[in-house]
């Protein structure tokens, strides 16, 4: 028998970071009660970080890496938390060489001869000036012979193969805005992302949420699936599944999951880095090592391998929506269906049927409260 709950206030679906966001906002900004329903048995969602047995940081679901180039975001988390100064670096297995990702100078000098690294490095500042960056697809347009062998070799050697692994079709059918997630860098800065902001929180995600939602004004409810609550809300703000809301009538939503295999080992590190790529071998697409993140110290280490797959309800999560010409279309026709209920608003990487970095969560968790104040 579904739960009844009576209550005239605003309700929010999910408390991942985007739901734990707006029902801060609503409760300072506001003034408002606000409860959130959340299905998993914790908070946090995707973000979801604990302490293990030997004290190492572990995210549950995958790296999860804070930067932003937007102060006001930064100085909206640094309410609730203080970030160390980690600078996330890829490392990826090319031909059993290890070479930096994305691909930059560095990477021309791992894996060609001096001669041809210069000559490569020499072109590419000429044709898209130092410390600029493209995406590979872009690069593989390009008419100069050099250029597009180099472009030839990164696609085939880095991005080709992953990207299959990852989302079980080739680049091509992939949205740009996703490919364009896959730069080549015309630097030597080895640093995976180069926003102005960087870090960890230091006591984890799972530590920054709990303070967000430490609020009179905010209810948590865990292990409640809110199609078995019945609710009088003043608004509803809805994190989940846009199709699943209104009962797959148009038809699913595709997503990709990952299913993650944890390894312990008693050594102190496993790899050179917090992540490392597996770009043509292995049936996984990368393995994650924890204890960079917080420089955790322990004589053991744990790893992670994380595998891509296709989304079956039931048997695993939404983690990347499939983003096409076919699906937005599709997704569309529910955000249509949407409109005809007051007072109501998806967003979120599911609501919206996006991927969204955290910072790109936050920006529109604040950005859709601007357009309700």
């Amino acid at each position: 028998m579904a739960d009844s709950l009576n209550t005239e206030s605003n309700i929010v679906v999910g408390c991942g970071i985007s739901g734990a966001v707006i029902a801060n906002l609503i409760a300072t900004k506001f003034n408002e009660k606000v409860i959130i329903i959340e299905k998993k048995s914790h908070i946090a969602g995707s973000c979801f970080d604990y302490r293990d047995n030997n004290g190492i940081c572990i995210h549950k679901y995958g790296s999860h890496i804070f930067h932003t180039n937007s102060e006001i975001v930064w100085d909206y988390l640094s309410q609730f938390t203080k970030f160390n100064n980690y600078k996330h670096k890829v490392i990826a297995i090319v031909d059993g060489i290890e070479t930096n990702i994305p691909f930059n100078f560095n990477s021309l000098y791992q894996v060609f001869p001096k001669n041809i690294a210069l000559k490569l490095q020499n072109k590419l500042i000429e044709n898209y000036g130092q410390d600029s960056k493209i995406p590979i697809l872009e690069l593989k347009k390009e008419k100069d012979k050099d250029l597009n062998f180099l472009a030839d070799f990164i696609y085939k050697k880095i991005f080709l193969e992953y990207t299959k692994k990852q989302w079980g079709i080739p680049p091509e059918k992939i949205d740009s805005t996703v490919t364009a997630r896959v730069p080549i860098y015309i630097c030597k800065d080895n640093r995976y992302f180069h926003d102005k902001y960087q870090g960890i929180p230091i006591n984890g995600y799972t530590e920054l949420i709990k303070k967000m939602i430490s609020h009179p004004n905010i209810t948590v409810k865990l292990n409640t699936d809110y199609k078995n609550v019945k609710l009088k809300y003043k608004r509803l703000f809805y994190t989940g599944s846009i199709d699943e809301f209104f009962d797959y009538k148009y038809g699913k939503l595709p997503y990709r999951s990952l299913r993650f295999e944890f390894e312990e080992y008693n050594y102190a590190y496993y790899q050179k880095s917090a992540v490392v790529n597996y770009t043509t071998s292995e049936d996984f697409t990368r393995i994650h090592e924890y204890k960079y993140y917080l420089n955790d110290k322990s004589d053991k280490t744990v790893i992670v391998k994380e595998y891509s797959e296709n989304f079956e309800e039931g048997k695993n999560e939404r983690y990347y929506p499939i983003v096409n010409e076919e699906n937005l279309s599709l997704y569309n026709k529910y955000l249509e269906e949407a409109k005809h209920i007051k007072n109501l608003w998806f967003f979120g990487r599911l609501g919206d049927y996006k991927y969204y970095d955290i910072d790109k969560a936050i920006i529109r968790a604040i950005n859709l409260i601007k357009t309700i104040q």
